[in-house]
């Protein structure tokens, strides 16, 4: 019999996995509205479907219809009390919720937040994402309703038990949350040693941004670009040149390659790479130049306020 009820399943299963796998899909095209109703139908029919219930409540999360959202997660934990990743996704849901709420309901679901991620660090010692988010909920939170520094460096530690790149970048994030800046360099500086990744020298370019060391961001980038291959990294020099006046020429030279090897992938349009340009051409006296370039940024974008500022900033150089 136990060979027959396998049978009669093993259809329903092949259909239930490969709605989900047509549901992940559309989350990557970002087409969350018809995931949303998909998977709406889907858990109508299978009330008590983990997956299903799981994919709905992300469909909404994607969305921040977080009511709806919390109202999933919760039925996930109502079901399954011992998944720590329910208890992650529920705690996170509502602290997406208090953000948008008044700071007195926010007061109201603090508390729920803190102990769904505590339940989830509780059932799963090796949950990453977990501990960062204690980390960052106990940094941001105020002392009188259970902030702590002492008690995020302890989720600090435990992710560098588990990860020595999380760790690292966790302390670099409480040590610059708490003012510390020497210390906070030098966990984001281990983290590029150990990990070396991309989201490791970012994190230490944006940290140096953050404390307006411009010429350390730009040398920053540099390194980067000898570990990484990526066309950004020229917008994101020339960005930081532009906007700080400093290593202009280096901005200039580096906007000018960003333009010529565009691939039409990148996340920075050409017409705010133009904008950087007409900026260095400002900050150098070369009027014509930075006319050239301000016009091309408005005509490839035209409804950009920043560059019509830029068009009267140039206009008045003498």
């Amino acid at each position: 019999m136990k060979v027959l009820y396998l049978l009669l399943c093993f259809p329903i299963i092949l259909f239930g996995q490969a709605k989900f796998d047509a549901i992940e899909q559309l989350f990557v095209q970002k087409q969350f509205v018809k995931a949303q109703v998909e998977m709406a139908k889907y858990v109508a029919s299978n009330p008590k479907d983990l997956k299903g219930i799981e994919l709905l409540g992300d469909a909404y999360g994607h969305q921040k219809k977080w009511d709806e959202a919390i109202m999933f997660y919760k039925q996930l934990i109502e079901l399954d009390s011992n998944n720590a990743n329910y208890h992650y996704k529920y705690g996170g849901a509502l602290g997406m919720k208090a953000l948008e709420v008044s700071k007195i309901k926010a007061l109201g679901i603090i508390g729920d937040v803190k102990a769904s991620f505590l339940k989830a660090a509780e059932l799963d010692p090796n949950h990453i994402e977990v501990r960062w988010a204690l980390v960052e909920l106990y940094m941001k939170l105020p002392g009188i309703i259970g902030g702590s520094k002492t008690k995020s460096l302890r989720y600090a530690d435990e992710l560098e038990q588990l990860s020595k790149v999380d760790g690292y970048l966790a302390k670099g994030f409480i040590y610059e949350t708490d003012n510390e800046p020497e210390l906070a360099e030098q966990n984001y500086k281990k983290a590029i040693e150990v990990g070396g990744s991309l989201t490791c020298y970012n994190k230490l370019t944006s940290f140096y941004e953050r404390q307006h060391q411009p010429k350390k961001a730009i040398a920053n980038l540099e390194a980067t670009k000898e570990k990484h291959e990526h066309n950004l990294l020229n917008y994101e020099i020339g960005k930081v040149a532009a906007e700080n006046n400093t290593e202009l020429k280096k901005g200039e030279q580096s906007l000018l390659i960003y333009l010529q090897n565009y691939s039409g992938e990148e996340v920075s349009p050409k017409a705010w790479a133009h904008y950087r340009l007409a900026q260095i051409y400002r900050h150098k006296g070369e009027k014509g130049k930075a006319l050239k370039y301000i016009d091309l940024a408005i005509s490839g974008m035209p409804n950009i306020k920043s560059f019509e500022h830029e068009l009267q900033l140039i206009l008045g150089l003498h």
